[in-house]
């Protein structure tokens, strides 16, 4: 009877790590499916907000399978799905309109992974404070506008260039957070290769 239990607690820790390694390596092909959107000359912000809203409902599937930080990686995808729902609504590209809500979603996300930082150990600690530092950086640059759009046009010519800045911001916080599910996903199944 042990060893039944045993076996089923490890398959669906196993089914949990796989999970969480797939949310990782779809988060981290939408940061650089983000990277590139200034290849393309025009960026609309419904690709943004669909980017957002993907991600963070990846996000929010990858933590409901998480077991000691499950609400905090949750809120973090909703939050992130919110915004690109904000930016879908309000397809502005005027400075004020658009940025205000990016910096909020960097800031909530940046809290509430700071917050889940502390609820966890080891690796997973470390990266999920450099996301929620990243986040929280990411905020900082486009409050003070230091955005890279500079950058960005002098490598791709003209484009809008705060979409194009959000899109950098966007994959920089996408591959961050995918690097985390990642190792999130290697330490699940590093306890279920140890045996209890």
């Amino acid at each position: 009877m042990h060893l039944a239990t045993q076996a089923g607690r490890g398959l669906s820790e196993r089914i949990r790590a796989r999970g969480t390694r797939v949310a990782g390596i779809a988060i981290m092909l939408l940061g650089v499916g983000a990277a590139l959107l200034p290849a393309g000359k025009s960026i609309s912000s419904d690709m943004i907000g669909g980017l957002l809203i993907a991600g963070g409902m990846t996000e929010a599937v990858a933590g409901s399978l998480r077991r000691d930080v499950r609400p905090y990686a949750m809120a973090a995808g909703t939050v992130t799905a919110l915004a690109g729902v904000l930016f879908l609504l309000n397809p502005e590209t005027h400075f004020f309109p658009t940025v205000v809500p990016i910096i909020g979603w960097l800031l909530i996300r940046s809290v509430i992974l700071a917050v889940a930082s502390g609820e966890t150990g080891g690796s997973v600690r470390t990266w999920t404070a450099l996301s929620a530092g990243m986040d929280f950086l990411l905020a900082v640059l486009l409050a003070a506008g230091l955005s890279i759009s500079t950058i960005i046009v002098s490598l791709f010519g003209p484009t809008r260039e705060l979409v194009a800045s959000f899109a950098w911001i966007l994959a920089a916080s996408f591959i961050v957070n995918g690097l985390l599910l990642l190792e999130v996903a290697s330490c699940v199944d590093e306890s279920t290769a140890t045996p209890s």
